[in-house]
């Protein structure tokens, strides 16, 4: 399990740009340019070249979100999948190490990976990115991770839930509504996930089209920073978008690439709403949780709104009405 961030002080604030630079430099990496603050809430991530031309993003994780057990899987599940010509950003290897401390900061640096981005209605593009998840999955299955999290209702839906029911986020006025309809997804959900068991394996964990760059030789992807274990689906489904009939025809494109590589047991069809809902309430608890550190209210004002509470229930009643239609098949339903 990830440590308990739940009582941990924001630290971020002593992240200043000399402690930046030192703490880069202090691998013997010296920067030529300024830092350029790349789009990253969660950990604080810049890019720069350095004095001999090369290109580095480097990444200074959140205090107390993940053991160094935890960063450590993440960054030798990167390099294994790089030997095994997976495209995938991964940490630079100094001195033995890919992992480094600095003044109480854990930070890696990662060679710059360039590209533009990816399009999902991009068919051609889609049938080159189920490929690669594929083969991504193929070496996956090899073995377990021992030290990162499992993608369950539990961690997605009732820890949310938990968290969000103590915040005091949620306004008085909208806490029966609010609460009454999450509670009613989560029992839905639960009931969905638990009809079939599946094959639990390593994940990207968070791949959405974001956490994809398509560069000049094809797709190459980065951020493994929430890879953990669970059905393969998860890799998948945040790449569909777009009216039922243009989910399915996405869906057909990526499974017939990904099966190229890996079999893919369609059961698990079932559980893309489950997994939309529960990461809907996860955002929620995510935007709660980080409420103290500054750059939340900045780039999140509306999260502190009615209004934002009043369009997530509507949300939420919408998504609680998907979950009671068929699930998502590669045979059209109409």
């Amino acid at each position: 399990m990830s440590v308990n961030e739940s009582s941990a002080e924001f630290h971020y604030q002593a992240l200043t740009p000399d402690l930046i630079l030192d703490a880069i430099e202090s691998v013997a990496i010296y920067p030529e340019t300024g830092l350029l603050a790349l789009n990253s809430y969660e950990n604080r991530v810049y890019q720069f070249r350095c004095d001999r031309g090369q290109r580095y993003v480097v990444k200074f994780y959140r205090p107390a979100r993940w053991s160094n057990e935890q960063i450590q899987e993440e960054h030798d599940f990167s390099l294994a999948l790089l030997e095994h010509e997976i495209p995938i950003a991964t940490p630079v290897m100094i001195d033995g190490q890919t992992l480094h401390e600095y003044q109480g900061y854990r930070f890696a640096l990662f060679t710059s990976m360039g590209g533009r981005a990816f399009e999902v209605d991009n068919l051609d593009q889609l049938e080159d990115v189920g490929r690669f998840i594929g083969r991504i999955h193929q070496y996956a299955k090899h073995q377990p991770f021992a030290h990162r999290d499992h993608l369950t209702p539990q961690l997605l839906g009732d820890e949310s839930l938990s968290w969000l029911r103590e915040s005091g986020h949620v306004p008085a006025a909208l806490h029966e509504a609010y609460f009454t309809v999450v509670e009613q997804l989560l029992v839905r959900a639960k009931s969905l996930w638990q009809q079939d068991e599946f094959e639990i394996i390593r994940l990207h964990g968070d791949l959405h089209p974001s956490n994809i760059l398509w560069t000049p030789d094809g797709p190459g992807f980065v951020d493994l920073d929430d890879a953990k274990m669970g059905p393969a689906v998860q890799d998948i489904w945040m790449m569909l978008a777009g009216e039922r009939p243009q989910q399915i025809l996405q869906l057909e494109v990526l499974l017939d690439a990904y099966e190229e590589f890996c079999a893919f047991d369609t059961r698990q069809l079932s559980l893309i709403e489950p997994l939309r809902a529960m990461r809907m309430l996860h955002y929620n608890a995510w935007l709660s949780r980080r409420w103290q550190d500054p750059a939340f209210p900045m780039n999140f004002p509306w999260f502190a709104d009615d209004k934002y509470w009043e369009q997530q229930i509507l949300g939420f009643k919408e998504q609680l009405a998907k979950l009671d239609e068929p699930a998502l098949s590669l045979t059209p339903h109409y």
